[in-house]
């Protein structure tokens, strides 16, 4: 009997999250196609790890058709991880941009909708295919300042929750990943439009705030049960972060 081997496309994968969650797949044998926008740190990461490296924008129709290309052509896929995402300022709704708004809706909404309409077919005819939608405990409750975000991952989250009910029955299964505190080199420092200062205040005194390593882990973890189990939908946040708006600081220093 000769052993299948699993292949994954990894969107939004240059860094954080998207980059640890390669690295983690490969490492258990996966065949991985690491998609994102920035070529140079996607080419060092394929270069690492022996990924694939498709360089895409999840929110033009072209490349994402141009993705299902070049996925097809290296054969069967089994897994989508819908990991392209982010967040853009902290504005109360009543002065917060539209246009922040805009974008994390086409990012984190529309991104996830049009890569997993692309790659559905070809999930499906595995057999045994994955479409793994990474979205936040902002998808579960809300927070001051966390209106647009949360609006884009409650949106997103119900991709995830529809899809399951319309594929029922079918060789797919649907999996929601929502991480609380997760501390990496850009979400933060992109949130806050490369404020260093304000990006650090966000994790100052937490004691272990979870890494992206952290994801990884459960990403590969739900992926890699026996086909019949789903993980419906796992909520992970670090020990100190109790909720949105309830995280135990140390002042000392």
């Amino acid at each position: 009997m000769t052993h299948t081997v699993l292949r994954a496309v990894v969107t939004g994968a240059s860094s954080g999250i998207g980059a640890a969650t390669v690295r983690r797949l490969r490492a258990e044998g996966w065949d991985v196609v690491a998609v994102a926008r920035r070529e140079d740190r996607l080419r060092a990461l394929a270069a690492e790890t022996g990924a694939q490296a498709v360089v895409a924008d999840v929110t033009s129709d072209d490349d994402v058709a141009r993705l299902v290309r070049e996925v097809a052509a290296g054969g069967p896929v089994h897994a989508l991880v819908n990991n392209a995402g982010g967040a853009f300022g902290t504005d109360a709704v009543e002065s917060g941009s539209v246009d922040d708004w805009r974008a994390m809706y086409e990012v984190n909404v529309l991104g996830t909708l049009r890569v997993t309409q692309a790659l559905l077919p070809a999930l499906r005819d595995t057999g045994r295919g994955d479409v793994l939608v990474l979205t936040s405990t902002a998808a579960h409750g809300t927070y001051p300042g966390g209106g647009g975000y949360v609006a884009a991952k409650h949106a997103e989250r119900q991709i995830a929750t529809t899809l399951r009910l319309e594929l029922v029955g079918q060789p797919v299964r649907v999996i929601e990943i929502a991480p609380g505190m997760v501390r990496t080199d850009e979400f933060s420092l992109t949130r806050f439009a490369g404020d260093q200062a304000k990006a650090d205040a966000v994790y100052a005194g937490v004691d272990a705030p979870l890494v992206a390593e952290d994801i990884a882990d459960a990403i590969a973890w739900t992926l890699t049960r026996p086909h019949h189990v789903n993980i419906d939908s796992l909520v992970i946040r670090p020990r100190a972060q109790a909720s949105n708006t309830l995280v135990a600081r140390s002042h000392e220093r």
